[in-house]
C-alpha cells in the first residue's frame, strides 16, 4: 500500500527519518546489499558524507575512494553506533547547504531511498516499499541523471519505461538498445547496481541483456 503524500521540499526529511529507524531497529551488525558493509559501514559513510568535507572527492571519483574510506573508518572508531544513527537521524551539519529544503531532496531523497532498500531487501521476504505519486515522479525525474551516469559505460543503448503511467525516456543513447520496465523507484534501484533486486523487466537480445547486467554501474 502506498504511504499517504510527502509535504512538498521534505521528502529527503521523510526518507532520512524512516532510515534512522531502520538502522536503530535492526542494529550494527545486520547485512546490507552494499558488498561488506553491515548497517554500522553503512552509517557512518552517511554521517562521514555530510560532515567530512575532505572526505568529499572520494563520494565524486572513484580514482579518490581511498580517501573517503578512510574517513569513514576513523569516524566508525571516534563515535559509537547509537551516537552515530543518532548524528544522522539530526539531520546535516549548519554549514551544510543540504540543510535547505529543496537542495535536501535534490541531493539526499533517492540516496537514503536507495540506502533504506539496501538494508530492507538485504532479508528475505522482503516487500516493496511503495511511494506515491508524486515521489515516484520525483523518482522519474532523477532517473534521467542517475540513469546516464549508471549507464554511461554499458556500451549499449538504454531506455527506461515507467509502468505505473505513460512515460519512456532513453538513458543512454547507442545501438543496439535494452529496454528497462518497472515503477520509477525500481527502475533508479536498477541503474544504481541493485540489480539483483530491482523489480524491472529487461527486454532486449539475450547477449545484449547480459552485458548490461555485467557492466560497471558507473555512479
Amino acid at each position: 500500500m502506498a504511504t499517504g503524500p510527502e509535504p512538498a521540499q521534505r521528502r529527503a526529511r521523510t526518507q532520512r527519518q524512516a532510515l534512522a529507524d531502520l538502522l536503530t531497529d535492526l542494529g550494527p551488525g545486520h547485512p546490507t546489499l552494499c558488498a561488506g558493509w553491515s548497517n554500522h559501514d553503512l552509517v557512518a559513510h552517511l554521517v562521514t558524507r555530510e560532515r567530512v568535507p575532505w572526505a568529499a572527492p572520494g563520494l565524486l571519483f572513484n580514482s579518490l575512494h581511498g580517501i573517503t574510506a578512510r574517513a569513514e573508518r576513523a569516524t566508525m572508531r571516534a563515535h559509537t553506533y547509537p551516537d552515530l544513527v543518532e548524528t544522522f537521524r539530526a539531520g546535516p551539519p549548519w554549514w551544510q547547504p543540504t540543510r535547505l529544503g529543496l537542495i535536501d531532496d535534490a541531493a539526499n531523497f533517492v540516496e537514503f531511498f536507495v540506502h533504506a532498500e539496501d538494508i530492507r531487501r538485504a532479508d528475505a521476504g522482503w516487500k516493496p516499499r511503495e511511494l506515491d505519486d508524486a515521489g515516484r515522479d520525483a523518482m522519474w525525474a532523477a532517473l534521467r541523471l542517475i540513469g546516464f551516469a549508471g549507464f554511461r559505460r554499458a556500451g549499449l543503448g538504454v531506455v527506461a519505461e515507467r509502468i505505473d503511467r505513460p512515460g519512456r525516456r532513453t538513458l543512454h543513447a547507442g545501438e543496439p538498445a535494452v529496454e528497462i520496465m518497472g515503477l520509477p523507484e525500481e527502475l533508479v534501484l536498477y541503474a544504481f547496481g541493485r540489480g539483483e533486486v530491482a523489480r524491472v523487466e529487461v527486454r532486449g537480445a539475450d547477449d545484449d541483456v547480459e552485458r548490461l547486467h555485467a557492466a560497471p554501474v558507473g555512479l
